[in-house]
């Protein structure tokens, strides 16, 4: 086994290298303005970011190493912003709420419930990392260490309310008279003149696995469903979920590194097994409560609720083998729902950011592949073709509706394929406008006349914040991010026949004289996990592989979103198609960048992870080593709705889970010769993609004489934020690396 190496000491003064930049910067993401909202009144944006507290300076290019020193780009603790747009001298940005002095200068403390919200989130950071806003946002609330604190938008100013926590999710009524909030299983309502707490919704006793106000383990990791209560537009009740996990298995998750201490048990619903009983209710102010009715039986999973004044309360329900939804209104008084639509695919069917949603005229929002493409459709009518590949809703506006979307498939090969672009549109009635200009992947938040259009490119660090008013640029929100030390050169492409969507990196000192170069594929390369994006930051860690000497190579193919509901769908029941795609990438462009096949070699973290696996294992005649983080190896040990949507249930379809695994009770699944050397790493603290699938993996390496090397990381999750670790991960990927692929001789 391998053990981390010690954190390298390094002086203030010296250089900074890429893996402890990386490392401190919270993958450059620190210092970043984040979570934007638009207030109805087009006059202010809230927004919480990192970094120094009134602006100004550029940011360091040397860390300190000194913990209190607050510099930008590494202070992991956000803050609440708010830019005023009515400024008399133009808009100005005013600190609404700061951590630490709210919090007095005490360190922040966090409940196992909100550690494992943020585990679900993949949140790293510090401080008000989220927030709600009332109406006419001029209410914000947020918890900082189990607490609950509002902010008054308009004066600028936060205090502290009285709360029985821990406090998680906070929401503030339409109103802004009251806030909601989770805590200890229970919904809780207080006055946000800090009176009247109490609790609207709460277990029996003797029934601690069930919850009120909380979104279940299935809904926050594979759902996108964070939520577990929901206000009515008129504030006077609330839709709330009920989560019982008694029916859901025990696993337990202990740190070998400390005896000493009891093992956590996690309810984690495994391919096959019980779910938790997700039911929903009406409360009113009063805590009576009316449970609303539908076949759960038939439609266990609670994917989407929405509530605005557009219509009735809206759900999205979908059956356990997700080919079947149905959407259904909620009458409140009554707890009954009526059918208003039900979608059916014979392969599964997606769930997006940002829908269901009424139109102001009542008319359904959604996205649908019937017709072979992801399209926009409202009401009866589909407003996008299969020119455009639409990713979400982001705003439902008077007379349009406002979506993020790639190139569709129906743009031929002779045309500019805009890989890795994503660009905000805006549907009509008259057609489709593009907001966002020039490559890059743009995102952007909205509410009537403002916009917030946040663009990452692939000339430029980090992302660039604008603020538009009808369309013309009012204001730019400054990023605290520290700019890299290392410049990414990826060159977008496509490749093969199926024109696989592809990025290449070269070290920045090469040369054509040079030759061919050891290569690195360094995917995700499966559902959910786009790689190839038009933007620089995500290939710096890319790049700094390419500079200790191997031509990078990163590559979507089928499985991968942002192509067309075909190629996202065609990898059903066959996770082999992914490792497929991969050597046709590969193979196509070995004849346009020096790339030397007889060195070869993959890394991955995740799917990735499970991905090179797959790869050491079943073709070793095309890569010579493997760096395999955090792996599935065993399906039937991974999650309901993710694995069950691709390889059905494990009781029905018993060989196609062994055939997708790279481990089953018989051993190593499909293992070819010759054996690769292969570092696998895993944290022993992960609640995702549990130890087991590693230690089983390693196990079945050993009974067949296979090398291999284990790094075990105690107290980490499947994030691995810790600065340590981040760095010495790198660091410890490249030595193996060069080892394997005889670079080092």
């Amino acid at each position: 086994m391998t053990s981390p190496l010690p954190s390298p000491s390094r002086s203030p003064r010296e250089p900074l290298s890429f893996p402890r930049q990386y490392a401190r910067t919270g993958r450059f993401s620190l210092g970043a303005p984040r979570v934007f909202t638009v207030s109805p009144d087009g006059e202010r944006v809230l927004f919480v970011r990192s970094g120094p507290e009134f602006g100004g300076g550029a940011p360091s290019e040397t860390l300190s190493d000194t913990p209190s020193e607050r510099d930008a780009g590494t202070d992991r603790s956000h803050r609440l912003w708010l830019l005023d747009l009515t400024g008399p001298a133009g808009p100005v940005e005013r600190l609404v709420a700061d951590p630490e002095a709210l919090l007095s200068g005490a360190a922040e403390e966090l409940s196992p419930e909100e550690r494992a919200r943020r585990e679900r989130s993949r949140e790293g950071s510090a401080g008000i990392v989220g927030y709600a806003v009332d109406g006419a946002a001029e209410l914000a609330a947020f918890a900082l260490s189990g607490r609950l604190f509002t902010a008054d938008l308009r004066a600028g100013t936060a205090r502290e309310l009285p709360a029985q926590g821990p406090v998680i999710d906070p929401r503030p009524s339409p109103n802004g008279r009251f806030v909601a909030y989770a805590a200890s299983g229970a919904l809780r309502l207080t006055s946000t003149d800090g009176t009247g707490d109490r609790a609207l919704a709460e277990p029996e006793e003797g029934t601690e696995s069930v919850t009120y106000g909380l979104a279940e383990f299935a809904a926050s990791e594979e759902m996108d469903r964070s939520r577990g209560f929901w206000w009515s537009p008129g504030s006077d009740r609330l839709l709330v979920a009920r989560v019982d996990e008694r029916p859901v298995r025990r696993w337990w998750i202990a740190d070998p590194a400390r005896p000493d201490r009891e093992p956590s048990p996690v309810a984690y619903p495994a391919a096959g097994t019980p779910n938790a009983e997700v039911g929903l209710f009406v409360v009113d102010l009063s805590g009576n409560r009316t449970e609303v009715l539908w076949n759960r039986a038939l439609f266990p999973y609670l994917a989407r609720v929405h509530w605005s004044a557009g219509g009735a309360p809206l759900l999205l329900v979908q059956a356990r083998d997700q080919r079947t939804q149905v959407y259904l209104t909620v009458d409140p008084e009554t707890g009954t729902t009526t059918e208003l639509r039900v979608d059916k695919d014979p392969t599964w069917l997606e769930l997006f950011a940002g829908i269901p949603a009424w139109t102001r005229d009542g008319r359904l929002v959604r996205v649908t592949d019937e017709s072979g493409a992801r399209a926009l459709a409202v009401g009866d009518r589909v407003l996008t073709d299969a020119r455009l590949h639409v990713r979400a809703v982001l705003d439902v506006g008077e007379d349009d509706i406002l979506v993020s979307a790639s190139a569709g498939a129906a743009r031929g090969a002779g045309e500019d394929p805009e890989t890795g672009e994503i660009h905000v549109y805006r549907v009509g009635e008259r057609g489709v406008e593009r907001l966002s200009d020039g490559p890059g992947v743009h995102t952007a938040v909205r509410s009537g006349a403002v916009t917030v259009l946040s663009s990452a490119r692939p000339d430029a660090p980090g992302s660039a914040v604008r603020v538009l008013r009808d369309g013309v640029r009012v204001a730019e929100i400054a990023s605290y991010a520290q700019k890299p030390v290392l410049t990414a050169r990826a060159r977008l492409t496509v490749a093969g026949e199926r024109r696989i969507p592809c990025a290449v990196l070269l070290p920045s000192a090469w040369s054509e004289g040079d030759g061919p170069l050891p290569v690195l594929l360094d995917p995700y390369g499966g559902p959910h996990g786009q790689r190839v994006l038009a933007a620089h930051n995500a290939y710096l860690t890319s790049q700094w592989f390419a500079d200790q000497g191997f031509a990078v190579i990163v590559a979507d193919g089928r499985g991968t979103p942002g192509h067309s509901p075909a190629w996202e769908k065609s990898i059903a029941r066959d996770f082999g198609l992914t490792l497929d795609d991969q050597i046709e990438a590969l193979h196509a462009l070995a004849g346009r960048f020096p790339l030397d096949l007889d060195r070869v070699a993959i890394r991955g973290w995740s799917y990735g992870g499970y991905l090179a696996g797959l790869a050491a294992l079943r073709r070793p005649d095309v890569f010579h080593a493997a760096v395999v983080g955090a792996p599935v190896t065993d399906w039937r040990l991974y999650d309901t709705h993710y694995t069950e949507r691709y390889l059905g249930m494990p009781d029905e379809d018993p060989a196609v889970y062994a055939a997708n695994s790279l481990v089953t009770e018989a051993g190593l699944s499909e293992a070819r010769e010759p054996a690769r050397p292969m570092m696998v790493v895993h944290g022993l603290a992960d609640d995702n993609v549990v130890a087991a699938h590693t230690l089983r993996l390693s196990s079945a390496l050993l009974a067949s004489g296979r090398p291999h090397e284990v790094l075990p990381l105690s107290g980490v999750t499947h994030m691995t934020p810790q600065e340590q670790v981040a760095e010495n991960l790198l660091l410890l990927q490249v030595d193996f690396l060069k080892r394997s692929l005889g670079m080092d001789r």
